[in-house]
């Protein structure tokens, strides 16, 4: 059974840095794709980020160059580091994992419903 757990969000003053984590565990398939979503208060999901198993990674334009998405050498854990943070990227950050496929750009808007989803972990940034 695939779990994900994130962990390490908080509160930042605009400018300031997170690194969220998600642990992920039950992973059956040697390829995937490992995405970073969140909601904001009021708005609709919104992918940010994904990372194949081989390390290809994928970064919608609101984050990039300021967020950059990972993994540990296990491919167990991993991050998302977010760095010059603004209020609008106040919200709730969920891990999810797409096995068996890689990561795909038209899924950071549409998700599909084959995925594995963690909690979520908050995330707010004051100004």
């Amino acid at each position: 059974q695939v779990q994900l757990v994130e962990s390490g969000g908080g509160s930042v003053q605009a400018g300031g840095s997170l690194r969220l984590s998600c642990e992920a565990s039950g992973i059956t398939e040697y390829f995937y794709c490992l995405y970073w979503f969140r909601r904001a208060p009021g708005q609709e999901r919104e992918g940010v980020a994904g990372i194949e198993q081989g390390a290809r990674t994928i970064y919608s334009d609101s984050v990039k160059g300021r967020f950059t998405i990972s993994h540990g050498d296990d491919k167990k854990i991993h991050y998302l580091s977010m760095y010059n943070l603004k209020p609008e990227d106040t919200g709730m950050y969920y891990c999810a994992i797409d096995q068996g496929y890689g990561c795909y750009y038209w899924a950071l808007d549409k998700p599909a419903s084959r995925y594995h989803w963690g909690q979520g972990t908050s995330v707010a940034v004051s100004s």
